[in-house]
């Protein structure tokens, strides 16, 4: 069914997508005959991304935290495609924070990394409702939403926020699918939480790339596969870390709660033998 989204003439909204994870999409989606509208807030990236895109991409300087903008990118999307079959929350950023300092950082991260979700779908997920065809919407999350290491509170509760209100979407989307007796497949709109692992793009603090981290055309590879399997967490790995170390950490983070250790016991020195072990185990 999800197949079915990727492929010629179909549209795609991608937010952040002059870039990194969201350009590798473009470019990906583009490939497959798809129709781009790209949302960044990087004119000069945006530009740069045109020169290696079809020109039937639109693109748009927008910032997905203001609504307002958002509903003017629908207009356009809808009036000059006519169609939405993929959404895609990509838009991210991040700067130094700490819990009771860089308050202008923290509303910036929070603005853009949860708020620019909540404002898309506010604004899409309507659009998507009222069509007859099947779409998608994926939105972009990360690793510190689920097992929110230290150092960086701001954009570890960004990503868990948009990990809460991407299952909540799942499961809305879900129960609209059955009001009114079962709805056909053909028609069904479905969302995915994309989990990157280690990926080097501009937010990577690296002139080169890590041999441990992935690329972004990787992650996008990866990500269209668990798509078309019908994964709702696409949990990416890396070239250090695998699907089994992800899975035993995410599992230890839970365990803080369950087994009243320390928050974020991964860490505390109390604990790091028994976490070492526990890995090896």
């Amino acid at each position: 069914m999800n197949g079915s989204i990727f492929q010629k003439g179909h549209v795609a909204i991608i937010s952040g997508g002059a870039d990194g994870i969201g350009l590798a999409a473009a470019k990906k989606f583009s490939s497959m005959g798809m129709r781009v509208g790209l949302i960044d807030l990087n004119e000069e990236k945006i530009s740069e991304a045109l020169e290696v895109l079809p020109d039937s991409t639109l693109s748009f300087v927008v910032d997905v935290g203001n609504v307002q903008s958002l509903e003017k990118v629908k207009a356009e999307i809808v009036d000059k495609f006519g169609r939405i079959d993929l959404l895609m929350n990509n838009a991210g950023v991040d700067f130094p924070n700490k819990c009771w300092e860089n308050f202008d950082n923290w509303k910036n991260i929070i603005n853009t990394n949860f708020w620019g979700v909540v404002n898309s779908m506010h604004v899409f997920v309507p659009q998507l409702i009222s069509q007859e065809h099947a779409s998608l919407v994926i939105n972009t999350g990360s690793k510190q939403g689920i097992t929110t290491p230290p150092g960086n509170p701001a954009y570890n509760a960004s990503k868990a926020a948009v990990k809460v209100v991407t299952e909540a979407l799942e499961y809305q989307l879900r129960e609209l699918s059955y009001e009114g007796g079962l709805r056909s497949k053909s028609n069904r709109i479905s969302s995915h939480l994309l989990i990157p692992g280690f990926t080097y793009t501009g937010m990577s603090n690296s002139p080169q790339k890590p041999k441990s981290a992935w690329t972004p055309d990787q992650v996008i590879d990866f990500m269209l596969e668990r798509i078309e399997l019908g994964d709702f967490y696409i949990l990416c790995p890396d070239n250090d870390v695998t699907r089994e170390m992800d899975n035993k950490r995410i599992a230890w983070a839970a365990g803080d709660i369950i087994e009243d250790r320390p928050p974020l016991s991964r860490w505390h020195p109390d604990y790091a033998d028994v976490f070492r072990q526990y890995m090896e185990t």
